[in-house]
């Protein structure tokens, strides 16, 4: 028994963390002798029980691994040989037999079979290896990776035959080497490309077939028959079956996976790295090595992406990215202490991965001129960057020793029940089981080991490009941001639920869209470098809005409409509170991001001085708009211009308003004001326009009437303009004087359906306004364009009494002097007077019941129509405007705020109902403005829950309130309030009225 190989052992293996079940581990073992036919097997199989140094191996295992006590136990034979021969035997002769089977040209089935059977030999002989340290952690991995290239290679040799005789192309030598000459690529990355898998690792490929090699009489299906084989191949390796699986395998790695087939030809992989290839791809491909199908052309095509890999020259940009890769995992210098519990070995602070990528970054930047550093295992990286001085040898040999016992102990982890985790356990006792796994007498000694090893390779990690310019970044907090590679990053989802994202799995997806350049905007190689440098602070910045996942969705659907993104992300860069408007925009005001996507311009604007001002009066807005409007070279840029400038400053208006620097109120004159200076501007324009044919009538003019929000001077951004054309011609004035003369008033309706074109008209630009002309006598049925003396007429024959409430609002935005004071004066008259007050009262009692039939609504925020709202108090001022201008002509004020100012000031109301109006008022045009500005679907919850929590707090700034909750009783009390005095002075007085029919 002195040449057996268990005898040898010296190595101190560990103790059972488990004893009970260790010792049912030995009772299977007995159970599963008697299942042995052969004496001699069972003699020697019932003897190592009895041995003190197989009966210790023996307890490492059962006490320790379900899963290799699974292994063990289903094939006794296989593990006595084990014992008596020695891992490096049996794994070689394990390899040759698989190659043996493989010759005999098997099915697909027996090729699946055999492959499993040899993965879970392999599993326990590579274990048994490692625990009883006679392998090191190198020959582990190596081990590992040789079961993976070549069940890889067998199987696609399979499928392969299977190909060549289905006619789906012609193999050079099908029958003893079908993978030579086939075209057919498969490059293993990551630790498979490394020869580094660790125990129960994925395997990452990337499949490539080359069609200048594969020979084919049916190209055009060539693809479809590449990616059914991908298709096979993924199921014999990764399909879970009675005898197991082989390798999980993941071709996650491949260019952009999201929105490619499987199987990718040459070309294609080649044109994707050549030209929207990341950086973080780059450091990728380090570890890319052919590892079955066609190696001599997975090497042809590795040379051919050398100059992308390797790039001789980094320019500062290409460096500044990859610094920001090494940034996106948020290493520190301390200031924090690892948890040993729940700590990842792999993805955690000072894992393997800070590891590796502290060997792959500069292996990008040095290895274009040092051809020595292009080395793919992470440990002979570090030495061949040592050598050509860019690491010390101290740093170098740390990392390596840190890096060995971590895999060390990621092994482990796996071992315990095959699954692919790198992860301590969270439970104490699951710890303590895996730290006597290890060697450890308890918990406490491995976490006296396990720790220094994690700050050491963290705080190496902190150091690399520590003094290479970052972005400025005011947030400095314990987390990772980590967008490259195919696997998604727990940590990274972990930290974004943090920051306060509900759906961090979308974060991940869409920021890895953009890398893979699905929008215009990423497409460039310099937008997405400066976008992975960017990356950290725009997370951080929708991150603190009230709502951060609208506002990245928002930002997400902005940068899909951009039509390129490297001037847009470098004005990021240089003004990093520029990032955070966006985000503010984006988070709290719905209507304004939907206005920034489609002008993505506007940013420019921002950064202009005076941009944080209020708007100035209609003279110097009017001045600004006539300079620009001087670049102008034809109409068409007239109308081009005119939007721009108004977008500008609508936008401007909004976020002001946004940001409380200016009240709704003054939003409110100011949006008027921009209306009113297009119009200044654009009429005379029109007019050009108009007499280059029709010329002009002399001695005449027409002026532009603005009615409701327009006429009191408090527009919102989703106003319309309520307008009424009125001329004035000599009554002996038979038309125009042009070259095609028109009568006086076809030609003013022909000015005013052209200069209602300039506003609606959308261009390129959008369009300024919707225009409402129903307002004119007789509405729709009426002339487009009145002449003064019809208008005068109208009004005090045939009008309605809603068109004289309108008319209240009335406000000459434009025309002569001459013509103005005639439509005032006119105005004037019409509105002061005397009235039938039965009359007067009943119909607008009535005229608000209809309204509200067509428009009632029981939610609150519908402010305008809800009863108590908006409506009810602008028909309360308008009534008492009609009912007291004969006698009190002070009281015609175009604003419903100054009526009621007014009607208390004269007596005309209460005081306290006055009050009680004008507070409601201005309550309700405080949320109208917000609501405007911010909301853009119908709200449909009374409560208000579907309003941005950004919104309800601007919400309860706003009006002085402590909660939300309390503005919400608080407008429901102002409602009533108004309610019960609009049925005071208007229903209950109406509903004495019986009009007579002259009345009627």
């Amino acid at each position: 028994m002195s040449s057996l190989w268990y005898q040898t052992v010296n190595a101190p293996l560990p103790k059972a963390s488990d004893p009970e079940k260790s010792d049912v581990g030995f009772l299977h073992w007995q159970e599963a002798i008697g299942r042995i036919d052969c004496i001699e097997q069972q003699a020697f199989a019932t003897s190592l029980v009895e041995d003190d140094a197989a009966r210790a191996i023996f307890q490492a295992l059962y006490g320790n691994s379900p899963f290799l006590s699974h292994c063990l136990n289903i094939d006794v034979p296989f593990f006595c040989d084990l014992l008596r021969y020695g891992p490096d035997h049996i794994f070689s002769q394990l390899l040759d037999g698989l190659k043996t089977f493989w010759e005999t040209h098997p099915s697909r089935p027996e090729m699946t079979k055999q492959l499993r059977i040899t993965k879970r030999k392999a599993a326990l002989t590579i274990a048994l290896a490692d625990i009883c340290q006679v392998w090191d952690v190198f020959q582990v991995t190596d081990a590992l990776t040789s079961v993976a290239e070549k069940s890889l290679d067998y199987a696609i040799g399979t499928l392969l035959r299977e190909g060549h005789d289905r006619g789906y192309f012609t193999l050079p030598d099908p029958e003893n080497n079908p993978q030579k000459g086939s075209g057919f690529i498969i490059l293993g990355m990551g630790k498979l490309g490394g020869r580094e898998l660790n125990y129960s690792s994925d395997i990452d490929i990337i499949v490539l077939y080359d069609t200048d090699i594969i020979q084919t009489e049916d190209k055009w299906d060539l693809q479809t028959h590449m990616v059914r084989i991908t298709k096979n191949l993924i199921k014999m390796m990764d399909e879970r079956t009675a005898d197991g699986y082989v390798f999980r395998t993941d071709l996650r790695l491949r260019p952009d996976p999201g929105s490619t087939p499987l199987a990718l030809s040459v070309m294609a992989a080649e044109t994707y790295y050549e030209s929207i290839g990341q950086n973080w791809e780059r450091a990728a491909m380090i570890k890319a090595r052919p590892v079955a199908g066609d190696i001599e052309a997975g090497y042809a095509f590795l040379e051919i992406l050398r100059p992308y890999m390797w790039r001789k020259y980094m320019d500062f940009a290409a460096i500044q990215d990859i610094h920001a890769i090494k940034r996106q995992i948020n290493a520190h210098k301390g200031g924090h202490s690892i948890a040993l519990n729940g700590h990842n070995v792999k993805l955690g602070h000072g894992g393997i991965r800070e590891i590796e990528f502290f060997a792959q970054t500069q292996q990008l930047i040095w290895g274009g001129r040092t051809p020595e550093v292009r080395i793919a295992p992470t440990c002979k990286a570090l030495q061949a960057l040592v050598d050509c001085e860019q690491v010390d040898q101290k740093v170098c040999d740390d990392l390596i020793e840190s890096y060995t016992y971590l895999r060390k102990v990621e092994h482990r982890i796996q071992m315990t029940n095959d699954e692919q985790t790198h992860s301590i356990p969270e439970d104490d006792g699951a710890v303590e089981r895996l730290a006597i796994f290890l060697g450890y007498e308890d918990k406490a000694s491995f976490k006296a080991e396990f720790i220094p090893h994690l700050e050491r390779v963290e705080t190496y990690y902190a150091q690399l490009f520590e003094d290479s310019a970052e972005l400025e970044d005011p947030i400095h907090e314990n987390g990772n941001l980590v967008f490259t590679g195919a696997d998604v990053d727990p940590d990274t989802i972990k930290y974004l639920s943090s920051l306060g994202y509900q759906d961090s799995a979308f974060v991940d997806q869409c920021v890895r869209g953009w890398h893979h350049a699905r929008y215009r905007a990423t497409r460039s190689r310099r937008s997405r470098e400066i976008l992975t440098e960017l990356m950290p602070v725009l997370i951080h910045a929708m991150a603190k809005t009230a709502d951060p996942d609208a506002a990245f969705r928002r930002f997400d659907e902005f940068l899909s409409k951009l039509p390129a993104g490297v001037q847009l992300f470098s004005m990021f860069q240089v003004n990093p509170q520029l990032l955070n408007l966006v985000a503010e925009v984006m988070g709290e005001a719905p209507r304004l991001a939907e206005h920034l996507a489609k002008h993505s311009g506007l940013l420019e604007y921002v950064l202009t001085p005076d941009f944080f001002k209020p708007l100035p009066e209609v003279k110097k807005l009017k001045r600004d708009l006539e300079k620009v409007l001087e670049q102008a070279r034809d109409f068409q840029d007239v109308l081009d211009i005119s939007r721009r400038w108004a977008n500008d400053r609508k936008f401007q208006v909004g976020v002001q308003t946004m940001r409380q620097i200016i009240s709704v109120k003054e939003s409110g004159t100011a949006q008027t004001n921009i209306a009113d200076t297009l119009i200044l501007s654009l009429l005379p324009r029109v007019q050009e326009e108009l007499a280059v044919k029709h010329g002009i009538i002399e001695g005449s003019d027409m002026c532009v009437v603005g009615l409701g929000k327009a006429g009191s001077q408090d527009m919102t951004p989703t106003s319309d303009l309520d307008l009424v054309f009125i001329y004035h011609a000599p009554e002996d004035c038979e038309g125009s004087n042009g070259e095609r003369p028109l009568g006086v008033a076809q030609y003013y309706a022909r000015l005013s359906q052209r200069f209602i074109n300039a506003l609606t008209a959308p261009t390129g630009e959008g369009m300024l306004y919707e225009v409402d002309m129903r307002l004119r006598p007789s509405g729709n049925a009426g002339p487009i364009a009145s002449n003064l003396d019809a208008f005068i007429r109208y009004h005090n024959e045939s009008a309605w009494t809603w068109e004289h409430m309108a008319l209240t609002r009335a406000r000459v935005i434009c025309g002569g002097d001459a013509l103005t004071e005639k439509v005032q004066t006119a105005v004037q008259n019409i509105l002061t007077k005397q009235r039938d007050n039965d009359k007067l009262v009943y119909d607008v009692s009535d005229m608000r019941r209809r309204m509200d039939k067509e428009h009632h609504t029981d939610i609150i925020w519908e402010i305008k129509q809800y009863r108590g709202g908006i409506v009810d108090i602008d028909f309360l001022a308008q009534y008492l405007q009609l009912k007291h201008a004969c006698d009190h002509p002070e009281i015609l004020c175009n604003n419903t705020v100054d009526v009621l100012y007014k009607a208390r000031e004269l007596g005309i109301l209460e005081e306290n109902v006055a009050n009680d109006l004008i507070s409601a008022i201005e309550l309700w045009n405080i949320i109208q403005g917000f609501l405007r500005l911010t909301v853009v679907a119908k709200l449909k919850q009374q409560d208000g829950t579907e309003l941005p929590h950004a919104l309800k707090e601007d919400l309860v700034q706003t009006t002085g309130e402590p909660t939300f909750d309390i503005l919400c009783e608080r407008m429901k009390n102002a409602a009533q309030q108004v309610l019960t005095h609009y049925q005071h002075l208007i229903d209950e007085p109406a509903s004495c009225v019986t009009l007579n029919e002259d009345q009627n």
